[in-house]
């Protein structure tokens, strides 16, 4: 069964996911939407042509387009999502999943109304080695620390530095490092551990109104987790989980490629699984999978741990003051 794509969105992160997307015979794209016609045909002439849009109902409306992956700025993911679901097409919306968790739940409510498939695009969790870091994890023993880092220095931060505030940096679209970096710590935490009983955050924000930078401890009845986060700086740390039998090393929380395990007893333990496919591959797969096995749920990129992901997110930029005009309107 092929499934029939529309994508939202024309940016370097859809290109990725095409890329990836196209590695699988299942997958087919028929549709693109762009807010102006001139970018759309640019963009879909890399992709044997398939049809344009610029009005997002009318695409909705044609018959060969079974889901949409929505790669738009985070501020509109939840209306899109919502067009898009009662028309009856399935969504795999690019993470983070909504500007907070109100959106978040509706957007879930919706999905739920109309019977269709919904799942954040969340790479990293669906990977093999995220699986075989959930495979290995009874191996040490006891957990007592969850540790992630993604620090990144944003290549459109010098040009904030000159005045000009890009997307990645406007409150408006619901950006920030936390939403777009400090997800990738926090989901694999919430797959893995469930809901935190606590979230105290700092961060340092810009002039723009959103964060830069930011630190999170967040506490569970036997453990705490501890993530940093950065558009503005580099880190080279690998992820830990730290237990008292010995610890796991992942290379990168944000797409992992490399675990190992080191035990107490001076033992290394190889435990990386082979990749073969693009990063985002695995996320399409899973997507196209469940519609096969008329499933409207992923059993890894749960919806409830994309609500999760949501509350201690907003829960942490309530800490930091970090406020998006979506807030306003939610």
């Amino acid at each position: 069964m092929t499934t029939r794509f529309a994508v939202i969105g024309t940016n370097w992160i859809t290109e990725r996911f095409l890329q990836a997307a196209l590695e699988t015979e299942e997958f087919l794209l028929t549709a693109v939407y762009s807010r102006t016609e001139e970018k759309g045909r640019a963009f879909a002439a890399k992709y044997a042509d398939p049809d344009v849009y610029t009005d997002l109902d009318q695409m909705l409306q044609t018959a060969d387009i079974d889901a949409v992956y929505i790669a738009s700025p985070n501020s509109y993911h939840m209306e899109q999502a919502i067009r898009c679901m009662n028309h009856g097409k399935h969504v795999l919306c690019e993470k983070p999943m909504a500007s907070n968790a109100s959106e978040v739940q509706a957007m879930i409510d919706t999905a739920k109304r109309n019977n269709v498939l919904l799942m954040e695009a969340l790479k990293s969790t669906l990977m093999p080695n995220f699986q075989t870091v959930k495979d290995n994890l009874y191996k040490l023993g006891p957990i007592r620390r969850y540790f992630a880092s993604y620090c990144q220095y944003s290549s459109r931060y010098d040009a904030f530095k000159q005045g000009t505030v890009l997307n990645a940096f406007n409150p408006e679209f619901s950006n920030g490092s936390l939403m777009d970096l400090g997800i990738y710590c926090l989901y694999p935490m919430v797959t893995l551990f469930g809901k935190p009983d606590t979230v105290k955050a700092s961060g340092y924000m810009l002039s723009s109104g959103v964060d830069g930078e930011g630190s999170l401890i967040l506490s569970y009845p036997e453990m705490e987790a501890v993530i940093m986060h950065s558009k503005i700086s580099d880190s080279y740390a690998p992820a830990e989980i730290q237990g008292e039998i010995g610890t796991m090393i992942i290379d990168k929380i944000n797409q992992p490629y490399d675990v190992k395990i080191h035990y107490r007893d001076g033992t290394i333990e190889n435990v990386t699984q082979l990749q073969t496919h693009e990063s985002m591959y695995y996320e399409v797969q899973e997507f196209i999978d469940l519609l096969k096995c008329g499933e409207r749920e992923s059993a890894v990129n749960t919806l409830a741990n994309s609500l999760i992901t949501a509350e201690i997110m907003e829960e942490a930029r309530g800490q930091i003051g970090l406020v998006f005009p979506a807030d306003m309107r939610s």
